[in-house]
């Protein structure tokens, strides 16, 4: 995913109904988006024979922006990828604009190009290479970098069923979508309609950080986008939230997971070597507790942390390298110190230590003990002394800068 955002700001879409362009940008023009933003930014465009409006409608009795692009003539021209990459960089966009433009654009091109089997710059674009859905991915852009937010995102609700398109007939979700949404958690339900489109889905790759609750933040602004239409049980609607990031709040953003197993036919020393191939495998910390299961068979828990792309790697080598015959995991946050490594001089030698400094003048410092150990062995010395020496030359340093 891309890192789009300056990172004081947080953009949050809640797409309980589906993401769609039209959603998208009606719901950021329903923050506070002025919409002659979007029209000096797609005017710039070599793009003719179009009008775009803005029109409040009623969803479930909530207010929403929704967002059209009035064409003149129903037909337009389909046009390859590198027709409208050209377009994009030689329109004389903003920096910005141009490069989330071009970055949502290339996830499209990338994802037809898997489907259909050919080139990226001969994909042949045609219900997005539309004026419509060209003025709509300019204009997101031109949003986005309007409001200079992180952008993430709900998890996605798919639909089913099939849709008839330039192409032929497909199922739903759209391949193309499907390609586009590797990484990114979604969920299926039992509405026939698309509910997630393919430039929805580019939106999301190109500029979506994270996926998740709402993540912790002082909200600021929400605003409403509608779609074309609404469904049984899901009202067509985009709720953006607009907002500042708590101190500390990724800590509650679930980027992290625990994975854990409780083992009642486990050696000691299998469980010793299960954790180092957990560590090897992704795990950023490994761990065993002893616990007392049922029956009261003396047991243990093996739990490893690791980060949520890794979950598979690690959830594997649980099952491969243990007896167990199934693993549990749970979301978690993870706070940390900005760390570094310096050396500092001791009686025993030169010995490096892990600085971590913190919000305020939190600070911590740690010898690095492979260091420490190696020069007590070489000076013959207790390895506590060396220790010390190392905490002593080292004790100001968290806090110095």
């Amino acid at each position: 995913m891309s890192t789009a955002g300056a990172g004081d700001r947080l953009l949050y879409l809640d797409c309980f109904s589906g993401l769609a362009g039209d959603m998208i940008l009606g719901a950021l023009l329903d923050l506070g988006v002025p919409l002659d933003l979007v029209r000096e930014t797609v005017a710039r465009l070599p793009l003719e024979g179009y009008a775009l409006r803005v029109q409040r409608e009623r969803r479930s009795s909530i207010d929403a922006a929704r967002f059209f692009v009035d064409v003149e003539e129903a037909r337009q021209p389909s046009r390859h990828y590198s027709d409208i990459r050209g377009m994009i960089e030689t329109a004389g966009l903003p920096a910005g604009v141009e490069r989330v433009a071009s970055e949502i654009f290339a996830a499209l091109a990338r994802a037809e190009a898997r489907v259909h089997g050919t080139a990226v710059d001969d994909v042949h674009f045609h219900e997005v290479g539309a004026v419509d859905s060209i003025v709509d991915i300019v204009g997101i852009a031109a949003a986005v970098d309007h409001l200079g937010a992180e952008v993430r995102s709900a998890p996605l609700p798919l639909g089913r069923g099939f849709v008839k398109t330039s192409h032929g007939t497909l199922p739903l979700p759209a391949p193309a979508t499907l390609l586009l949404l590797e990484g990114a958690p979604a969920y299926g339900t039992e509405i026939e309609a698309e509910l997630v489109t393919p430039t929805g889905a580019a939106v999301v790759k190109a500029l979506c950080r994270g996926f998740g609750p709402l993540p912790p933040m002082v909200v600021e602004r929400v605003g409403f986008g509608a779609g074309s239409r609404s469904h049984p049980g899901r009202p067509g609607l985009l709720r953006a939230v607009l907002g500042r990031p708590l101190p500390g709040g990724d800590a509650a953003w679930d980027s992290h997971v625990v994975v854990e197993a409780g083992i009642d036919d486990i050696t000691g020393q299998l469980a010793g070597h299960a954790l180092e191939r957990l560590l090897e495998h992704g795990a950023l910390d490994a761990w065993v507790t002893p616990i007392q299961m049922k029956k009261g068979r003396p047991a243990v828990v093996l739990s490893a942390l690791c980060r949520r792309e890794d979950l598979q790697r690690v959830t594997e080598t649980f099952l491969r390298e243990t007896p167990t015959i199934g693993v549990r995991h749970h979301p978690v946050g993870r706070c940390e110190m900005d760390r570094e490594i310096r050396e500092v001089e001791t009686p025993f030698g030169a010995v490096r230590v892990k600085i971590a400094r913190g919000p305020g003048r939190a600070g911590n410092v740690a010898p690095e003990f492979e260091d420490c150990r190696r020069a007590a062995r070489e000076r013959d010395v207790p390895l506590k002394r060396v220790l010390a020496a190392a905490m002593a030359a080292a004790r100001d340093l968290a806090l110095d800068e």
